[in-house]
């Protein structure tokens, strides 16, 4: 372990850190400030998949909301499923509660205090248990994020692509990865990632590891991390059905738990995904345009139709929704895009 390229980088931190609601400062840290584990896993989950200037707004409605994981725990399923809406890969909120209860009811809601620990709760892999282990417990675990992997293969030139290079370089990171202030070395190798040693024209010039960066040494720091070419994104086709009654109630259907955007509130679809059917009843269609959106693998393109129905009206599938209890924030992203569409406007790509 090279103790003095964790020291020098921990200085850097200590006057750049950036500034994020789920983080205690380096200064509030030295000062005997904890980071609470909630709000460290809280972000964590939020941040898969996700960038920071999208999760910041989630973040503090979530912590308003629910300021502790038993205030989350003890909350209705339909209200988690709301607020997330539009921040993605539905499953993480699925997951969120149910580690809230498992941490609750199985460790009288303490969040367990090593990597370890952490990984026996449900929604926990490898990644988050190490960050939160090193972030809110301090402890030497070796937490590696698409930041951190860009900084390794920069710093030892690594060439192989990724995702096959993974392994090398966790096991790189572990290498640096010191004993002491583990949390802020941490979260300092990711902040060194997100502002300097980003993926087009790192900013060599100020990076406090600019002398031991061996991809810098030889030229090709732009280049790495190399990766494997992905596949061509798939397109899919389908057509997704708005009704609206006398009295303004939407039929709308709650998704199946598992699968793409379970348990979210939707319009009824055809079976782009596995969840769909038919029309879901008899009526005057009309085709208002298409709803495109891209999911992380294919594109998905909706035939958006529209009616009007009596108060008769009786729905093979889905259930009217009085329109005081309708709130299109509570729809996925790809569900608002038809709603916005439905109702006069054109539909974001």
């Amino acid at each position: 372990m090279n103790t003095a390229l964790a020291d020098a980088l921990l200085r850097w931190y200590d006057a750049h850190a950036r500034v994020m609601p789920w983080r205690i400062s380096p200064g509030d840290r030295a000062a005997g400030v904890p980071p609470d584990p909630y709000r460290v896993w809280l972000s964590e989950v939020m941040l898969q998949q996700t960038t920071v200037a999208a999760v910041r707004d989630y973040f503090h409605r979530f912590t308003a909301r629910w300021p502790t994981v038993r205030d989350l725990a003890g909350a209705d399923d339909s209200d988690v499923m709301g607020e997330w809406a539009g921040l993605g890969y539905y499953a993480r909120a699925r997951n969120l509660l149910k580690c809230a209860r498992a941490v609750v009811a199985d460790h009288g809601g303490s969040f367990p205090g090593t990597r370890d620990g952490l990984l026996t709760l449900p929604g926990i892999g490898p990644y988050t248990a190490a960050a939160i282990a090193a972030i809110a417990y301090d402890e030497a675990a070796v937490v590696v994020d698409g930041n951190v992997e860009r900084v390794m293969a920069r710093m030892f030139a690594v060439q192989a692509p990724l995702p096959g290079a993974k392994a090398e370089l966790t096991a790189l990171a572990a290498t640096l990865t010191p004993p002491h202030r583990s949390g802020d070395y941490a979260q300092a190798v990711m902040d060194l990632g997100a502002t300097i040693c980003t993926p087009r024209n790192p900013a060599c010039g100020i990076c406090p590891w600019i002398h031991h960066c061996e991809a810098r040494a030889m030229g090709i720091q732009a280049s790495l991390p190399r990766k494997t070419r992905k596949a061509a994104t798939p397109t899919r086709h389908g057509t997704v059905w708005i009704a609206r009654r006398d009295d303004g109630a939407y039929l709308v259907e709650r998704r199946p738990d598992k699968g793409l955007l379970g348990g979210m509130l939707g319009w009824p679809g055809t079976d782009w995904d596995g969840a769909g059917g038919d029309a879901p009843l008899t009526a005057d269609w009309c085709c208002a345009g298409e709803v495109r959106h891209t999911f992380t693998h294919f594109h998905l393109h909706l035939a958006l139709m529209v009616a009007d129905v009596g108060p008769d009206a009786t729905p093979l599938r889905g259930t009217f929704l009085p329109r005081a209890d309708f709130r299109p924030a509570d729809l996925p992203t790809v569900m608002r895009k038809a709603y916005d569409l439905a109702s006069g406007g054109e539909a974001p790509r």
